[in-house]
């Protein structure tokens, strides 16, 4: 045989970024056997998974199955003949549609989980069934890949190529299974998902209402913002998938990750917290993964790590984009494997731990552009949750400012307030740049300083009121003395101000007087005595 210097893997950084893309099982293995399949180096490119036995009376490999329980079936298959052009190498109903395991060479790729790479075809190895076709396909090299996903095979990759397999491919072909079998995984949870979407659709209409008019565990409002994020929870709280929830500071990120706590199988087992912008960069090891006594100067004794304290349970990160670019591969590690060491230790640990990260970064971006690694954003990524900022569901402020008020109300040891429809108003004319934490704090001050019974709020950034046609006040500088007559004016001026901000209305929430911090009826009787028009 001639051997070819063709390279075996086109773009494979392409192939890459495509994978995690993809929301089917079928389009990701679509996908990774066209793409392998396009190089002229590759004969032919493969994919199987294990699945449950069926087909078994007219499977040709039946009596050599040891187990009919489950087996390899043949699941995508791509590439191109140089003998006959015209053959359909994309079948996946031929003869080794199904091998079972620890059968043939692709058996025990599966049944082993070690790879068999073959750099160059030399002689008549005992695997090659069909050596006459290897040879009229000018096949030197071959590559059969595990497809491994936190430690447990879901099937096989194979690769016959046309050329010899240098170790920089066999390289690039152990992190494609990787991201085969991680973008699988992913694709198969987000199936689930959809499933789930499609039957929650189906339920009754006068449910889904009933639903909307309640408070979603801790999260309040009824705005259509909001109903998306919380259709969102109730998807995927019950898988075991990772969340990343995007949004901007004071949005409630923390709240979101331990409403899908509460409501995942995991709900009896803890949610631990973890804020990557507070760790020290020297002690993120020791954080997530635990240390061992004299590990490295002030390590007194051992220490559990988050992720040990999480075992079973939920690991909430917290601006996961603050950890350093260097140390994420060790977290892509346990994140993918769900294994870890402990610092100073070599005694490998496995933990389950579902994640669910936050970030207010662009992380997609931050990838792209080589300040995130871009394999742990898409290990993160499987099910975003974006947050709408606090300004996009205004009509939920006065549900907010109420539940609020009267949870401040009892840790300040204050009488509640009523939230007059003045009140909502103004809250609502705000555009709320810190969201949910800034208005916690706007109405904590506001019942500090506010008399009892009232709530006076202070938002420096609110529209002033319309001044056009308000009869102008004379500029008097802070040491002059006025006149009876000007205090007269003054206050006339003023009562027109608050009359014509409220529509001519004096009475009510809404009316001039609430406004003023008056009775009505005292503003009335000095409506009177000021000669001021009643239009």
């Amino acid at each position: 045989m001639i051997e070819h210097r063709i390279p075996l893997i086109r773009d494979h950084k392409k192939l890459l970024l495509a994978m995690p893309q993809q929301r089917s099982v079928a389009d990701v293995l679509r996908l990774v056997v066209d793409h392998l399949a396009s190089s002229h180096a590759v004969a032919l490119a493969r994919i199987w998974l294990i699945q449950p036995g069926e087909g078994c009376p007219t499977c040709p490999m039946r009596s050599e199955c040891p187990d009919q329980t489950e087996c390899l079936h043949l699941v995508a298959s791509a590439g191109t003949s140089v003998v006959d052009p015209n053959t359909d190498l994309s079948r996946i109903d031929g003869s080794f549609r199904r091998f079972p395991l620890g059968v043939r060479k692709v058996g025990r790729i599966a049944a082993t989980g070690t790879p068999l790479e073959v750099p160059n075809i030399d002689g008549d190895p005992d695997w090659l069934v069909h050596r006459d076709w290897a040879l009229q396909e000018s096949i030197l090299g071959f590559g059969g890949q595990p497809l491994i996903h936190r430690g447990k095979v879901l099937g096989v990759l194979s690769v016959f190529a046309r050329t010899t397999i240098g170790d920089a491919c066999f390289d690039w072909l152990r992190m494609i299974a990787d991201h085969v079998a991680s973008a699988i995984a992913n694709a198969q949870a987000w199936e689930e998902i959809e499933s789930l979407r499609g039957r929650l659709e189906l339920e009754n209409d006068y449910l889904q209402e009933e639903l909307r008019g309640e408070a979603f565990g801790e999260m309040i409002g009824q705005s259509d913002a909001l109903q998306t994020v919380t259709q969102q929870i109730r998807l995927v709280a019950p898988t075991d998938s990772t969340v990343l929830v995007m949004g901007e500071s004071g949005t409630g990120k923390e709240l979101v990750a331990r409403e899908i706590h509460a409501r995942s199988s995991r709900h009896e087992h803890p949610l631990i917290k973890v804020n990557c912008a507070a760790i020290p960069r020297e002690l993120y090891e020791s954080e997530f993964f635990g240390h061992t006594k004299g590990s490295f100067t002030g390590a007194l004794r051992d220490r559990i790590g988050r992720f040990e304290l999480a075992d079973g349970g939920t690991l909430f990160l917290d601006e996961i984009g603050e950890i350093p670019l260097d140390l994420q591969s060790k977290l892509l590690r346990v994140l993918q494997e769900g294994e870890l060491e402990r610092v100073g230790e070599e005694r490998t640990r496995m933990v389950d731990v579902r994640i669910i990260a936050a970030t207010n970064r662009d992380l997609k971006a931050e990838a792209e552009a080589g300040k995130f690694r871009l394999d742990l954003y898409y290990r993160l990524s499987v099910f975003p949750i974006d947050l709408p900022p606090l300004r996009n569901r205004k009509d939920d402020l006065p549900l907010l400012a109420d539940h609020l008020l009267t949870s401040l109300s009892r840790r300040l040891g204050k009488p509640t307030p009523r939230l007059t429809r003045a009140n909502a108003n103004e809250l609502q004319r705000y555009d709320w740049p810190g969201n949910i934490r800034e208005l916690q704090h706007v109405l904590e001050r506001a019942l500090i300083t506010s008399p009892p019974g009232k709530l006076k709020l202070n938002l420096a950034s609110q529209p002033d009121i319309d001044s056009q046609n308000i009869v102008p006040v004379h500029s008097h500088e802070p040491d002059e003395i006025m006149t009876a007559a000007e205090l007269r004016l003054f206050e006339a001026n003023n009562i027109r101000k608050a009359l014509q901000a409220c529509g001519g209305k004096v009475y009510g929430e809404t009316g001039a007087a609430a406004l003023l911090g008056m009775k009505p009826t005292t503003l009335a009787s000095r409506i009177k005595s000021l000669g001021i028009a009643s239009s």
